[in-house]
């Protein structure tokens, strides 16, 4: 089961808008102990939203999808999940009852409240989700998104999307948090191609099942300065803490004895496993 992220809207497809979806979502998740396996952007095209979702409804994956759950016409997120599921859009009876509420907070004239007004009638459209949907909480302006099996649907603007993915990650999913302990660790090489690290590398993946690898090349980054501003290689490893540890013994001395000047990085703390922690914007309103 991998966590993925879908982000949907042509504005940030086209650069009028800048995605901060993706790094929040990581934030998010790694404060839990989890990680992200994969990231999907997609424009406002029914048929390619609706085949992408139909796709990822056929895996076994957490999927977060934000964007494109309104009720305007480029808002097509809710009918390409019923499309990708093969049911009908049916309007919720908790979504119903939140968006009420919220056309009552919000209007302000002396007469009564005309719920079968046309501009009220469309404002419940946002509560339209696949059948079987479960609602998930929006404490923004209470319109609320939703769950089906394991993809959750979120609006677009992150005041709102972020407070309903952690609750979504810590109401259906507290027990995968820090489930997995996990390490990493690694070093600067300098004087040192990749295709030559290359080899070393594929050694340490072999006699270390379970670890994985990075190698992050750089031509130098002249704003953090010091070291990092000349040409260097990022190389480390991570995974299970213990096999972390001697896997990098093993890496340190494989790159020594290429001839690479070292410089080691600070240690990412083994988060604790689950045994361990438990003992010691576009929008209708």
């Amino acid at each position: 089961m991998a966590l993925g992220v879908i982000i949907i809207g042509d504005e940030i497809l086209s650069g009028r808008r800048s995605d901060k979806h993706l790094a929040k979502v990581i934030e998010l998740l790694d404060a839990r102990g989890l990680s992200l396996a994969w990231a999907e952007y997609v424009g406002d095209d029914p048929a390619r939203i609706t085949a992408t979702l139909a796709r990822t409804f056929a895996s076994d994956d957490i999927v977060f999808s934000t964007g494109g759950i309104g009720a305007t016409p480029d808002d097509h997120t809710r009918q390409c999940a019923a499309a990708a599921l093969g049911v009908p859009l049916a309007l919720h009876p908790e979504a119903e009852a939140l968006i009420r509420e919220r056309i009552r907070e919000m209007h302000t004239g002396p007469e009564p409240v005309d719920y079968e007004s046309a501009e009220n009638l469309h404002r419940l459209n946002m509560g339209t989700f696949p059948a079987g949907a479960s609602i998930i909480p929006n404490g923004y302006n209470k319109i609320p998104g939703f769950s089906v099996r394991d993809h959750h649907f979120v609006p677009g603007f992150p005041v709102m999307a972020w407070p309903m993915i952690e609750w979504v990650l810590d109401t259906r999913y507290a027990h995968l948090h820090h489930s997995v302990p996990h390490a990493e660790k690694s070093l600067l090489v300098f004087e040192l191609p990749e295709s030559t690290l290359t080899p070393l590398m594929e050694r340490i993946e072999h006699d270390f099942p379970g670890v994985r690898v990075f190698s992050l090349p750089s031509v130098g980054d002249t704003e953090r300065g010091g070291i990092y501003a000349r040409r260097h290689i990022d190389l480390g490893v991570k995974g299970e803490p213990e096999a972390v540890a001697t896997a990098f013994v093993r890496l340190r001395e494989g790159v020594h004895l290429l001839g690479g000047e070292i410089v080691e990085l600070p240690e990412e703390p083994a988060a604790p496993s689950e045994r361990e922690r438990r003992s010691g914007g576009r929008s209708g309103f």
